[in-house]
């Protein structure tokens, strides 16, 4: 077999799919993680050398502020992701699915009730 003739089933390649989605959301919090750190960096020269700002220390609420930030950030990806993944969000899935159908029924069953067939397939 050739590598375009490889088959994976259906369950592997959801398996596949999640973890290609965790990586790029754990790389994207890695990310965010060394721009706060060359942000803080940045403001503490900002403040401190170049004395901008100098009456007050300003850069500690902004390095605050993006370190919440960057806590919650890192709070959905290893929490609330994990937890909300692929396999609730295939039961959510399939409970709206079944909603549906079950309106879908209701809806049937009262239209064959107001117009049925019967009535309007008898030739005279």
């Amino acid at each position: 077999m050739r590598k375009s003739e490889v088959k994976i089933d259906k369950s592997q390649h959801e398996l596949l799919e999640y973890a290609q989605k965790r990586l790029k959301q754990k790389k994207a919090l890695f990310v965010h993680f060394v721009f706060f750190l060359i942000g803080a960096v940045f403001f503490v020269l900002i403040n401190k050398v170049l004395n901008y700002g100098q009456e007050y220390d300003w850069y500690l609420w902004a390095v605050i502020i993006w370190t919440f930030i960057l806590i919650i950030h890192a709070v959905d990806v290893y929490f609330f992701k994990r937890f909300m993944g692929t396999e609730w969000e295939r039961r959510q899935r399939e409970l709206l699915v079944a909603k549906q159908r079950k309106r879908i029924s209701e809806i049937q069953e009262e239209t064959d009730k107001d117009f049925p067939l019967s009535r309007y397939s008898k030739k005279d």
